[in-house]
């Protein structure tokens, strides 16, 4: 059944890169809890002990918020096709936005997406895996084109404007961070 590791072996690091989906959650003290899905290649593996992802444009930014004040996130992979598998990332992460240095350091790691608005950074602390054996087979098809379409149709300096207009405070009230 479940395992705790300290880091992530080879084996669950080719699992990670085969997944087309992960969940990334996130909490302050007080307020909502966010559990968002993450899709594209927006995902790398830095060392067996430390991940950065490309957060891309949402309706919201609850993730921001709530690493400025508390720094703890939880990611999770479910094998939906082969074995089954679930796998827990527990650590302390930061978020980088365009112009930071360790977002410019981490950027060319991911082909250029327009509406890329943070890195987040985490250390894992650690790793858990379970059984997965309730989480049903679904077959991937394809990536949707639609946040890209989107983002292509507004264009760099709209989607600037949209942060501004749907991405500085969290839906709790929070600043999430983001440069204006």
């Amino acid at each position: 059944m479940g395992k705790r590791m300290t880091e992530l072996s080879t084996p669950l690091q080719e699992f990670i890169m085969d997944q087309k989906i992960f969940f990334v959650g996130t909490a302050r003290a007080e307020g909502t809890i966010n559990v968002s899905p993450k899709g594209m290649d927006t995902f790398r593996i830095i060392d067996p002990q430390r991940i950065v992802w490309l957060n891309l444009t949402g309706s919201g930014n609850e993730t921001a918020a709530h690493l400025l004040e508390h720094d703890r996130m939880t990611i999770m992979f479910c094998a939906f096709e082969g074995k089954p598998l679930i796998l827990r990332l527990y650590g302390h992460a930061k978020i980088y936005h365009p112009g930071d240095a360790v977002f410019e350091k981490y950027a060319p790691h991911f082909p250029p997406l327009l509406g890329a608005r943070q890195i987040i950074d985490m250390e894992i602390d650690l790793v858990q895996t379970s059984c997965g054996f309730a989480v049903p087979f679904m077959e991937f098809k394809e990536e949707r084109p639609t946040l890209t379409a989107w983002a292509e149709n507004k264009g760099q300096e709209k989607i600037e404007a949209y942060w501004q207009e749907k991405n500085t405070v969290s839906l709790d009230g929070y600043d999430t961070g983001m440069p204006g």
